[in-house]
């Protein structure tokens, strides 16, 4: 099989894997906007900021943001708090719900599915399946450009 040939193989794997194991909730289940979700991921991985400081990174006007985070604390998401090293900053940051949120959305796989076809493979056949991935995504670098911040 030419590399053209397995990688449109796997594409078609891929889709079924996904198809068969994607994480389903329930339709009354909280689903964040690509807004919000966009900023959850955004405050995880740099920290509490302020409000001007998410102004400048999502280029929004301050009455803007101020919305999107009285939204988002309404829903228990984010909370704010005093900066220690600068009373006079507040700074937001995610609370235990937005954490669990964040989480909850980068897992599009469901764990007990996945666990019950693992467990019909044997140790080295699920170690292979593993190794395989690692392989795999060690060739290829992230896209340029790839972002988690755009709202």
């Amino acid at each position: 099989m030419t590399a053209e040939q397995t990688a449109r193989e796997f594409l078609e794997q891929f889709h079924q894997v996904f198809q068969r194991f994607h994480r389903r909730e329930s339709p009354h289940a909280y689903r964040p906007s690509r807004e919000t979700l966009g900023v959850l991921q955004h405050l995880e991985q740099s920290g509490p900021m302020t409000v001007s400081e998410a102004c400048n990174h999502f280029d929004r006007s301050q009455a803007a943001m101020s919305e999107i985070f009285q939204r988002m604390e309404s829903r228990g998401l984010i909370e704010r708090m005093s900066d220690e090293r600068d009373r006079r900053r507040t700074l937001v940051w995610l609370t235990d719900t937005g954490k669990e949120t964040t989480l909850r959305a980068r897992q599009v796989l469901s764990i007990p599915l996945l666990t019950r076809a693992f467990e019909q493979l044997d140790e080295e056949t699920r170690q292979a399946v593993l190794d395989g991935m690692v392989r795999l995504l060690s060739t290829n670098p992230q896209p340029p450009g790839d972002s988690h911040g755009s709202l």
